[in-house]
């Protein structure tokens, strides 16, 4: 009895289910969701990526571009329309130059358009001190233009001329020809690029920053000293150089702690 009454419980339900129908979907919606559902999975994934590119040993050695390497950074441009279809950007711990002239060379040099922003050097980052100290008074150390690179980046800065100035005994000396520069306080010195006068540089560098930014004056609080990105060694052509900034604050730091 219990197992005919399993059945028929069984039954009953079937029949019931059976005469509850769905109510009727109109196919042109059903259809769209398909097609929107299958659109999406068709579609290619997003590239959300970029590449830095390194230049010396790289991309060039010296002025010589490596290999292929203009033929690949071609590639990465559309064939008709030559928009970028990969962003990239150059990274180097070099520097010295205002990115705008390191991006007009490498566009001559390798046939394609750089932008000044896909220039990222050495010192690039002191960028992101012009809010702080755009308005006051700061030494930039280097070989190239040091004192053009800040600029570029929104520093503001004095320049001091220097004039041969001749002597009774024939011999000229070296004279700053405009303001005093002690009559202002420096805040900061950024270490630009390699130094080619170490000794008058270290001399500089450690008189600013033992007198509180007042050379001549008494020790007063240090500024703050900034040094780029340096190299542990580098190539050109066949040969390799340790990285000269990286001795230079080596050499600077003992010279000053001596003191």
């Amino acid at each position: 009895m219990g197992f005919q009454y399993r059945t028929l419980a069984k039954a009953v339900r079937r029949r019931t289910a059976s005469s509850i129908s769905p109510p009727p979907q109109p196919p042109l919606v059903l259809s769209r969701s398909f097609a929107h559902l299958s659109s999406e999975r068709r579609s290619p994934p997003r590239r959300h990526f970029g590449i830095a590119f390194d230049i010396d040993g790289v991309i060039f050695r010296s002025e010589s571009p490596i290999g292929g390497s203009p033929q690949a950074l071609k590639r990465l441009y559309d064939e008709e329309s030559g928009a970028l279809r990969i962003p990239y950007v150059f990274l180097t711990n070099g520097g010295g130059f205002r990115e705008s002239i390191r991006a007009l060379e490498l566009s001559t040099l390798l046939g394609i358009n750089v932008s000044p922003l896909q220039v990222l050097q050495g010192h690039t980052p002191f960028k992101n001190l012009v809010q702080r100290l755009e308005n006051e008074l700061v030494v930039a150390v280097g070989k190239g233009e040091p004192a053009a690179v800040l600029s570029e980046y929104g520093f503001k800065y004095k320049n001091w001329e220097v004039k041969q100035v001749p002597k009774h005994n024939g011999v000229s000396e070296a004279r700053t020809s405009t303001d005093n520069i002690c009559s202002q306080r420096v805040q900061a010195v950024f270490v630009v690029s390699d130094s080619i006068d170490w000794s008058r540089d270290i001399q500089v560098l450690c008189d600013i920053l033992r007198t509180g930014g007042l050379p001549g004056r008494e020790i007063g609080h240090q500024p703050q000293l900034y040094f780029a990105h340096d190299d542990l060694a580098y190539q050109v052509s066949n040969v390799t150089f340790a990285g000269l900034r990286y001795q230079f604050s080596v050499q600077f730091c003992i010279i000053y702690m001596s003191k």
